[in-house]
Formats: C-alpha cells, structure tokens, sequence
C-alpha cells in the first residue's frame, strides 16, 4: 500500500500558540467568529458567571470547520488535485465536505452507517463523496487509509493532526480574548471531548492568553477516555461494547498529539450522562433558545449537573455542535420532562 500525500507532514510534533495565531488569520473572514454569551438566569441557577460559546452557530453547525480548512487552505496544489479523504461521524465530516468545496478541492469522506441522517445529507449537500461503513464491524481508520491510498488523496484525519489542532484552538483563542474584552478573568473552561482536538487546541491558547484558567475536558459517560487517561498518565481506550447517544464523542481512545498536549495543560476530565444531556439539549432550547446535538451539550450537562464547583467563579464552557436530526431532538427533549 503507497501511503498519502501527506503521510510525512503528519509528523509526531504539535502546534504552540503561534500556530493557533496563523491558523486564525487564516480563517479571518471564512469562518465565523461566534459570540461569547452570558444568560443571567443561567448564573443565578447554578451560583458562578457561565460564558457560553455556541459555535452551533458556526459554518455547518460545528467547531470541525475551523480545523479542516486551515489543514485544507495549506495543502499544495498538487495535493489538492488529488483530493482529500476524511473519517467522521458527521461533524469533521462536513467541516472537510465544505472547507473542500470552498477550496475547489474533490473529497470523500467515509462516515457510519448509523449516523445521524442530517449529517449524511448536509455532507453530501456539500458535495462530498459519502461512503458508508460498520463501525462494529470495520475500522473506519482503515477504510479511509484505504481509499487515500488507491486515489492518491490526503487523509485528513479528525483531532490527530497539528493544523486541525490549530485551527480548533482558535475557538479557544476567541474565548479568552472576548472574555478579556469584557473584563471577564475566566477561572476554567470546559471542553466537548472525543478525540481532544478542541480541547489541545484551547488549552494552548489558554496557557498564553489566560495561564490562570483551569481546562476540563467533558465526554460521555462510558466514553469518559481522556478523563480516565488523565488521571493514569497514559491513553487508554473506551469499551468497544458501550453505548451513548453522543454520536460526535465516541472516540474509541484519546489522540496520540492531543493526548501529548492535554497532559501537560488540562486539570482533569468530567464524565455526564445522556440523561444529563438530554435535560442540558431541553435547558438550552427553552431557556438558552439554541439548539444543540447531544455531543455538544455535554459542558452545559457538567455545569447543571453540578460535576464542577461553580460558586463564585467564571466558567466558559464550549457548545461544540448543532448538528441533531430533528427526530433524535425531539426525544431528547421530550424524555428531559
């Protein structure tokens, strides 16, 4: 098997804070620099300042285009002629579906069968090439190696890459200088986690912007990988079996760059379960008036849920995506009463 483009640029070295920086003025202009909010009645239910950064409001509905078109923009164009491929249960998918079509760049991007039906279809409105797997059954790591190899395309991959990690921690950089902006010292910030891409990102722009601020990540319950592979000092993985209706944090075990990054920078990792979420996804619907995918409520189901101490403090929490079908949304809120 011939390897990727790109098999060497994805090397074992990670991004520092400048890197953050240069993938931000790559982005100015192209992806959309979210708001920081701040709901009273939030802060006065659970005791302590929460700043919401809802990035359900940015390009396709997800963080994940902040990484794959600063990783897409820097690829020569001899590697652009090949296209790209991607692995995704939806949101990476359609950051790298769009970012590509911006580009002008072909992609195909391989995705479970058991994704949620709108992330499908918004990938392939973005005119990407879906191919579909079982992710019981096959490794989608190998799938998308495959199929890199056999059209000479670059594999994008979704966090354990150093220009996707710099492009998600310009949603990080944005928090810390709104914040500063406001006069807001921001004691921790909460993270959605899957692979770590996000919170690797953030952290670093975190440590040079605000040092004193506390970084957590939040997973599923289950899925709590980068929780426990903090407290051990080492990555271990998920149990292959577990469930979760979270379907943007499943990853089976943490990144190997991001892990590298999160170990050195973050103070611990939350767990939330679906019951959690689903009263977080009916909190922010009716009192927050967003919408928001199950994976991306889990920092709003920390701080209800009252996993962190909130009192007096100022927290900035990440509402990572909105992606959710409508069916799934109405069960979660319905089930929340």
């Amino acid at each position: 098997m011939t390897s990727s483009p790109d098999s060497t640029a994805q090397s074992t070295t990670h991004p520092g804070f400048d890197e953050v920086v240069a993938a931000a003025e790559r982005l100015r202009g192209v992806a959309i620099e979210t708001p920081l909010l701040n709901v009273p009645a939030l802060d006065e239910r659970v005791g302590g300042r929460i700043l919401i950064k809802p990035e359900t409001l940015q390009r396709t509905g997800s963080f994940k285009f902040r990484g794959a078109y600063n990783k897409l923009s820097q690829l020569p164009e001899t590697a652009k002629e090949g296209g790209v491929v991607a692995y995704s249960s939806g949101n990476h998918a359609q950051g790298v579906a769009h970012a590509a079509q911006l580009l002008g760049i072909p992609a195909v991007i391989v995705m479970p069968s058991d994704a949620p039906k709108m992330k499908i279809e918004n990938t392939r409105g973005y005119g990407a090439e879906v191919q579909l797997y079982d992710r019981y059954q096959e490794q989608r790591e190998q799938v998308g190696a495959q199929i890199a190899a056999e059209r000479g395309a670059t594999l994008v991959k979704p966090y354990d890459d150093p220009d996707v990690i710099a492009g998600q921690g310009t949603c990080g950089l944005e928090i810390a200088r709104q914040a500063a902006a406001r006069g807001w010292r921001v004691d921790a910030l909460l993270t959605c986690c899957g692979g770590g891409g996000l919170t690797a990102g953030s952290a670093l722009a975190m440590r040079e912007l605000s040092p004193a601020t506390e970084v957590y990540t939040v997973e599923p319950e289950g899925f709590d990988d980068h929780a426990r592979s903090l407290a051990e000092g080492r990555r271990v993985s998920n149990d292959p079996s577990g469930k979760s209706f979270c379907d943007a944090l499943l990853a089976p075990t943490p990144g190997e760059l991001t892990f590298e990054i999160n170990r050195k920078l973050l103070a611990g990792g939350l767990a939330v379960s679906d019951a959690e979420v689903r009263q977080a996804m009916d909190f922010a619907f009716r009192a927050l008036k967003l919408v928001v995918e199950p994976g991306g409520a889990v920092c709003l189901a920390a701080v209800l849920a009252g996993k962190l101490d909130l009192h007096g403090r100022t927290v900035a929490i990440t509402m990572s995506g909105g992606n959710v079908d409508p069916e799934t949304f109405c069960e979660a809120i319905r089930g929340a009463t």
